[in-house]
């Protein structure tokens, strides 16, 4: 364990639950103390909490008791002159820091603070809100972020998570190097069907900036939601993976163990930070390892490699400049292969792009001469295939790379030799598997 990443995260969560407390004094003088408390169109109350402690929230004056429980699971900073095993103290420092943002962004709803407002923007899709003239028409759903997944949607993506459709979900924190590459890191992400939740900042800038000026939609059509651009947003992606442990593992409020390793086993998620990582970082990614998540960082960071909490590394550090790649663009799909990579997200491809019918039941199926355009192998040509195992570092998901001539001066119907070389690597990858994946090419 890091003794620079404890005291970071430990440091972090003591500031966060001190300012939770804080706002909930104030709060409680202000409104008074059986003010309503809620996240809207959702039956969980504040999920995090309710989850992890079993207390259902719902006045300013139920947050007391949770925050004290916080404050509880606070630890000192490491002393510099001992290294001691201190994960458990981090972990539940980053406990913690769930708990207090939660409350945070409970109380900032009572001021009307949340959804966090953005003037001009408008949702893809997203939870409904009540305006504070007490309609719910369009336009009161414009010129805000999300804030919490409402459990219309939870069910809708649950569903997806728990029977494999949908991969997982990306935690999204901070800001790119660039809009470009903002916009290839979610790219890359929904083209394998993963959820993006977005907040976060460095130095003010989001990446939810980058893609409102780069034209991208956000909202749940588009499967990329915005949920603040501060740190603390980021409790709504826990919120719903602890509702998704509750609605669809049939596990009950304050299993907080039992709804931590579901989410492990169960939704494949991860935490991808951009940019310059903070003390209130830190504190959330050792919330986010709880559950089982990792943390990549595109910055220089310490790592934290062996398992156990997570089911790979727990903290990976990839630099976004020393990520090898001919440009920003090809680095930042490495950077969301890495990420699929140490959680082990396991994506389906439903669909491949070509313009033919495809499938085991053309196996064997014979194409007449005046349907081709060239022939490979056969009477007139040589063709082979080729896979074999290789190291990780080796393998770009997906990558194809032709060597020589095109067929383009081929006539029609004509032939050609060809060579299909395939390299495959995996973490469970085995050498006795390689006879079986070059059958099916």
């Amino acid at each position: 364990m890091s003794r620079y990443i404890a005291t970071r995260a430990i440091r972090g969560a003591n500031a966060l639950v001190t300012e939770a407390e804080l706002m909930l004094k104030k709060a409680l003088a202000e409104k008074g103390p059986d003010t309503p408390v809620a996240f809207p169109n959702t039956a969980y109350h504040l999920p995090t909490i309710l989850g992890m402690t079993g207390i259902a929230v719902e006045k300013l004056s139920d947050l007391k008791p949770v925050l004290e429980h916080a404050r509880r699971l606070l630890h000192p900073l490491p002393a510099n002159n001992h290294w001691t095993p201190y994960l458990g103290e981090t972990l539940d420092s980053g406990m913690a820091t769930l708990l207090a943002a939660e409350a945070i962004e409970a109380i900032r709803f009572v001021y009307g603070l949340q959804p966090e407002p953005m003037p001009g923007f408008r949702l893809a899709g997203g939870t409904s809100f009540t305006s504070p003239d007490g309609s719910s028409d369009e336009a009161a759903a414009d010129g805000h972020l999300n804030g919490p997944i409402d459990d219309i949607q939870l069910r809708s993506w649950g569903i997806q998570l728990v029977d494999g459709r949908m991969p997982g979900f990306a935690a999204i924190v901070g800001c790119a190097k660039s809009n470009e590459v903002a916009v290839k890191i979610v790219r890359e992400l929904q083209r394998r069907n993963i959820l993006c939740f977005l907040s976060g900042n460095v130095n003010g800038r989001s990446i939810i900036h980058q893609l409102i000026e780069e034209g991208v939609e956000l909202g749940y059509d588009t499967y990329t939601v915005p949920f603040g651009t501060d740190t603390i947003s980021a409790i709504y992606a826990l919120g719903f993976a602890t509702r998704s442990a509750l609605t669809f593992g049939g596990l009950k409020p304050g299993q907080a163990r039992e709804i931590l390793l579901y989410n492990k086993e169960r939704v494949f998620a991860f935490v991808l930070a951009l940019g310059e990582v903070d003390d209130l970082k830190y504190a959330a990614a050792a919330g986010a390892i709880n559950f089982g998540f990792p943390v990549i960082a595109d910055t220089v960071i310490p790592e934290i490699l062996p398992t156990g909490i997570t089911t790979y590394e727990h903290v990976v550090s990839m630099p976004f400049d020393q990520i090898e790649g001919k440009d920003d663009l090809e680095r930042a799909e490495r950077l969301v292969q890495k990420c699929i990579e140490v959680r082990g997200v396991k994506v389906k491809v439903s669909k491949v792009d070509v313009p033919v019918p495809y499938g085991s039941a053309f196996e064997g199926e014979v194409v007449r001469k005046a349907d081709m355009r060239v022939e490979f192998g056969g009477k007139r040509s040589r063709c082979f295939e080729y896979l074999f195992m290789a190291d990780m570092d080796e393998v770009t998901d997906g990558k194809i790379e032709v060597i020589g001539n095109g067929f383009e001066d081929v006539e029609p119907q004509g032939s050609m030799d060809m060579g299909i070389l395939v390299k495959v690597a995996g973490r469970n990858m085995q050498k006795d598997f390689e006879p079986v994946l070059e059958r099916q090419i």
